[in-house]
């Protein structure tokens, strides 16, 4: 049961725990990190889709040239989320709110991995038939479910953001989470986020992009930032304290 009372820590027991004991939770989080962040070779790449305007998902679009890289770059990721928030799960000291958070993280995995397998077919803010056919509801069920499946990975990226930094402030372990920088990440993510989807109504509702694409591009470059610090705070988990 948890209390308001903070949480022993605990020292590790050599050949018992340590860094190698969290290993199989950081390790998948940080490479899962950098998959997810795949997107951003756009910028040396020729996409040809405008990054203030276009959604992130627009570049894995089955017509466009690096789409078949991005998905697989996000099946990755995915699996490797999922990976580790199960493992830390299993292997982790851990209260409701973690757990909580964790299974946020490993739902944002997963709804990752499926997103991934149900791409778009075109690109709607720079297609305009595309457009029209979305609009009509003609574009391939894999199309129109992307939207849902993209909505379960936010929601899961962002309960884990919030649940796991509100139980690292709440009994101390570790500082680095509920620190200035995980708050910073956590406050903006949320910012973006809104930003994102009202960028998304103006959008549906034929009032221009709003930048879409520069706030949904905040949004997933702060996930990606805050699981590389998510990682790193597991690993000081390994050094002697826990997080519950």
């Amino acid at each position: 049961m948890i209390t308001g009372k903070p949480l022993r820590t605990r020292s590790a027991e050599p050949g018992t725990e340590g860094p190698r004991s969290t290993a199989p939770v950081a390790l998948p989080l940080a490479l899962g990190a950098i998959a997810y962040s795949a997107w951003l070779l756009e910028i040396p790449l020729d996409t040809g889709l405008s990054p203030v305007s276009s959604y992130v998902s627009e570049l894995a679009a089955q017509d466009q040239p690096y789409g078949t890289l991005l998905r697989t770059t996000d099946l990755v990721a995915g699996v490797l989320i999922l990976a580790g928030a199960v493992c830390a799960l299993l292997r982790l000291p851990r209260g409701r709110l973690a757990v909580l958070g964790w299974a946020g993280l490993a739902l944002f995995g997963a709804a990752t991995a499926v997103d991934s397998r149900l791409p778009l077919s075109c690109t709607p803010t720079a297609d305009a038939e595309c457009a029209a056919r979305e609009g009509a509801g003609l574009v391939p069920w894999t199309h129109a479910a992307h939207v849902g499946s993209s909505g379960v990975a936010v929601a899961g990226a962002l309960a884990g953001m919030v649940l796991l930094t509100i139980a690292s402030r709440r009994y101390g372990s570790p500082p680095s989470l509920a620190g200035p920088l995980g708050i910073v990440l956590v406050l903006l993510e949320l910012a973006a986020t809104a930003w994102t989807l009202a960028a998304l109504a103006a959008f549906d509702a034929g009032h221009g992009t709003w930048a879409l694409g520069l706030g949904q591009r905040l949004q997933v470059l702060l996930i990606a930032l805050w699981l590389g610090l998510l990682a790193r705070a597991v690993v000081r988990c390994g050094r002697g304290r826990v997080l519950s």
